[in-house]
């Protein structure tokens, strides 16, 4: 197997790679580095500098490289940022990934691994949520990666080619040895977020909304490690290599957190006091969010080990 990772000097696509490598899994990385980072490259890892939407040179790696699998990381992620600008996210994460596809497909590429995300669902009715949950997004976000999800669908009906979509629900966490982790400028998420405050290089962490239907009125969250995603990916590989169906598979633990909670963690582990500001409610952001994994369990032998 020779797989195309894109986006893979990001913060999933990195921890990926490392698991190809340590798997002995032959590997080439495209990223334009808008994101990502070159030195989260392993040193000897083939590394292609550009867009994915640059069809003569995705065209000219996937032939160059033999390659017959792709995962797709490359994608803006900001749900916020979604709402307030969405030809962004749809020309970048729709657009662009079409393109790719179609690449892909006219190259002989057999096997498609797709970042998807848990925003696909909306506001739940159902908690823990099954794949099976109607897609209802409240974001662009959300909506250009099921859009993706569709085309997926459709260009396996049509060219056969084999597709997992791994629907994240939140990750978090670094590699083990201290060489990976979050490295987003600007930081959204979390839980890099309340470290900083612990440290002292931030003031205080804004609480987006106080008043959602839950226990303590702050979101729920289904918190994935992030190596325990790039296993699941790996899976997901070995899954279609072996002849199995198409489909979404949900990545996440089937336990969810507040975000009140994951401060109260956060203290408890570093002894530090974490400052906290209440804001209004993000545009975009579901009350609870938190997967049921029984899929990926079942037909990806995928069971989160770390989170």
């Amino acid at each position: 197997m020779n797989v195309l990772v894109t986006g893979g000097a990001g913060y999933i696509g990195s921890h990926f790679v490392r698991a190809l490598c340590d798997a002995g899994v032959a590997v080439v990385v495209l990223d334009d580095l808008s994101a990502g980072h070159a030195d989260a490259v392993p040193e000897g890892v083939p590394f292609v500098r550009a867009d994915v939407r640059d069809s003569e040179t995705v065209r000219r790696t996937l032939e160059e490289h033999a390659i017959d699998s792709v995962v797709h990381f490359a994608a803006r992620i900001q749900v916020g940022e979604s709402v307030a600008n969405p030809r962004k996210y749809y020309r970048d994460n729709t657009l662009a990934t079409l393109e790719l596809l179609d690449t892909a497909v006219d190259a002989g590429v057999r096997r498609i691994v797709f970042s998807s995300t848990a925003a696909v669902y909306g506001n739940p009715h159902t908690v823990p949520i099954p794949e099976e949950h109607p897609t209802l997004p409240t974001s662009p976000y959300g909506e250009s990666k099921l859009f993706v999800e569709h085309i997926l669908a459709s260009y396996a009906r049509a060219y056969g080619i084999a597709f997992a979509a791994l629907r994240y629900f939140n990750a978090a966490g670094a590699h083990p040895d201290g060489s990976l982790g979050e490295r987003h400028d600007p930081e959204t998420h979390l839980v890099p977020l309340l470290l900083q405050c612990a440290r002292g290089d931030r003031r205080s962490i804004t609480l987006y909304g106080d008043d959602y239907p839950t226990r303590d009125g702050t979101c729920v969250r289904d918190y994935v490690h992030v190596c325990d995603l790039a296993d699941a990916h790996l899976a997901a590989l070995h899954y279609l290599e072996g002849g199995g169906e198409s489909g979404a598979f949900n990545l996440g633990t089937g336990h969810g957190y507040t975000v009140r909670e994951v401060i109260e963690a956060a203290e408890a582990v570093t002894g530090a006091r974490i400052a906290v500001t209440v804001g209004p409610r993000r545009p975009g952001d579901p009350a609870e969010l938190v997967a049921s994994p029984r899929k990926a369990e079942r037909l990806l032998g995928f069971r989160a080990q770390r989170s």
